[in-house]
């Protein structure tokens, strides 16, 4: 147990913020940039709260840290909050994203500023809490509620099509998670507690696993999202504000991720190697159908957000090889996805902001005009095709490790992914930024200023680090992923031995 509630404190800073907002009138220029100030040093000061975890973050021990306890509903549900290796490098990007998210729409976001701040800063607290909740009833609250803010974000400050995309985001997600609960309700009568250490450890039937396990894949493939459960996602991601979008690709996504590894692969480990080969067939789907889809794009955002399945497709390969190298590359994978994704579409809407439009055909030669955004823009495609030295190589290289280690076909249809990923990335780059600059609208287009430039600074320097110098992201990971991967694998052979040792006798 920790003495200072540091996941409770961190969790609901957030709502500090929101609280001190309330109180600010939100009519003029003064008391809009007041609410600006007081929204990013909420966020700022969050952030750096949450290093607290990795500075005391105890590597060598697969225990959840920080755990704080409280009684809360009944027999059983308790309010519990407690982190691993494989959920605290979640919450700090968490973090690290919604101070970015608030200055990119420091100037873009001009209606209703007030009611947009405490969107993100409600939302920062829903998604910590997914990612540090140990009890299941705590996180399906933080798991559904965060579908809220998201929603009017994209409803209210979205593009011309916006409700449909809002509405169809919700409704797909709500769904899904409508199984989940069904599911653990059933863990509570069944077990007695909805704690998650102790469904962790929980033995149930091997059939009954399957049913639960496909209850929660049904929420998790479609946050993730999993081919053919991706449709919303193109949408909301073009309707969705830039900051949206980012917080969509970079936090909300890794949900479906952090799903499996902490619920389907502990809990229903029979389950998940029943329908491993189904993922696996799903996940290849996604990483070559969606890549050639991409390269089909008029819309800058739309192609992003196709290349966002087909990367989720490379974490649930990961995931459910079960050996080392692919559990902790999808962890990797889902980091590098959240910095290099939300890069990426800041990267869009910085020339938006500019042009207003997304339109592919509309732009090229900018890096005549504007070499500080070509650079910027450069560092980012090559993070996203998986250029050694930058974060998006470390996570798909140990994926394919992992899978060629399980199968070597398997190994070789997602590597067609890598092929597929560098031709969209890079046709989109050409597209953009080379070329003659012979539009009018574009030669008057002005570089990125400082703001814009502090935005990207950040992103820039942990992507490179996660490239270079992969360690220290590794040494939090590599001991809770063992752990799973041992019981996991423990769970399995101990269920084929029991109805031998029963035939024996």
């Amino acid at each position: 147990m920790s003495d200072f509630p540091w996941l409770s404190v961190i969790t609901f800073l957030p709502l500090v913020g929101v609280l001190v907002i309330l109180f600010q009138r939100g009519d003029s220029e003064g008391s809009v940039q007041q609410i600006r100030n007081v929204a990013l040093w909420t966020s700022v000061f969050t952030f750096i709260l949450s290093l607290v975890l990795w500075v005391k973050f105890d590597t060598g021990t697969a225990e959840f840290q920080f755990v704080e306890e409280a009684a809360w509903i009944g027999e059983g549900i308790n309010y519990k909050l407690g982190v691993d290796g494989i959920s605290v490098l979640f919450i700090i990007l968490t973090t690290f994203l919604i101070p970015l998210c608030i200055l990119a729409s420091w100037k873009s976001v001009t209606i209703r500023v007030k009611e947009y701040m405490i969107a993100f800063l409600i939302m920062e607290t829903l998604m910590i809490g997914v990612f540090c909740a140990l009890d299941l009833v705590l996180f399906y609250l933080f798991f559904e509620a965060g579908l809220i803010p998201m929603f009017l974000i994209i409803g209210i400050w979205g593009g011309n099509r916006r409700i449909y995309a809002s509405f169809k985001f919700f409704l797909y997600t709500l769904l899904g998670s409508v199984l989940m609960l069904l599911a653990v309700l059933y863990m509570y009568y069944t077990a007695g507690t909805t704690d998650i250490p102790t469904l962790m450890a929980f033995n149930f039937d091997a059939d009954v696993q399957k049913w639960l396990w496909l209850a929660f894949f049904a929420s998790f493939a479609v946050k993730m999202p999993m081919w053919p459960f991706h449709t919303w996602l193109p949408d909301a991601h073009v309707e969705a504000p830039t900051a949206g979008s980012v917080i969509l690709a970079g936090v909300l996504l890794k949900m479906g991720g952090y799903g499996f590894l902490r619920f389907s692969l502990p809990m229903f480990p029979l389950g998940t190697e029943y329908f491993a080969p189904l993922i696996f067939a799903l996940s290849v789907i996604a990483v070559i159908y969606t890549s050639i889809v991409a390269l089909a794009q008029e819309d800058m955002k739309k192609l992003i957000a196709y290349s966002s399945v087909a990367h989720m497709g490379y974490v649930t390969i990961g995931i459910f090889t079960l050996n080392l190298q692919g559990v902790e590359g999808s962890i990797i994978q889902m980091l590098s996805h959240g910095l290099v994704a939300s890069a990426l579409f800041l990267c869009v809407g910085v020339v938006y902001d500019r042009l207003h439009t997304r339109e592919i055909a509309r732009y090229g030669g900018l890096a005549r005009n504007m070499p500080r955004y070509a650079f910027v823009f450069m560092v980012f495609t090559m993070a996203s095709v998986g250029l050694p030295g930058t974060s998006g190589f470390v996570g798909e290289f140990m994926i394919l490790l992992g899978a060629f280690k399980l199968n070597t076909l398997l190994g070789a249809l997602a590597a067609t992914g890598m092929i597929l990923g560098a031709t969209y990335a890079l046709w989109l780059y050409r597209r953009i930024i080379f070329g003659p600059l012979l539009k009018e609208e574009l030669k008057k287009l002005l570089d990125m200023d400082r703001r814009e430039v502090a935005i990207f600074v950040p992103l820039i320097v942990v992507t490179i680090w996660l490239g270079v110098y992969p360690a220290a992201f590794f040494n939090i990971i590599e001991v809770s992923a063992q752990n799973l991967i041992d019981n996991y694998h423990a769970a399995v052979t101990a269920a084929v031995e029991q109805p031998l040792s029963v035939a024996l006798r």
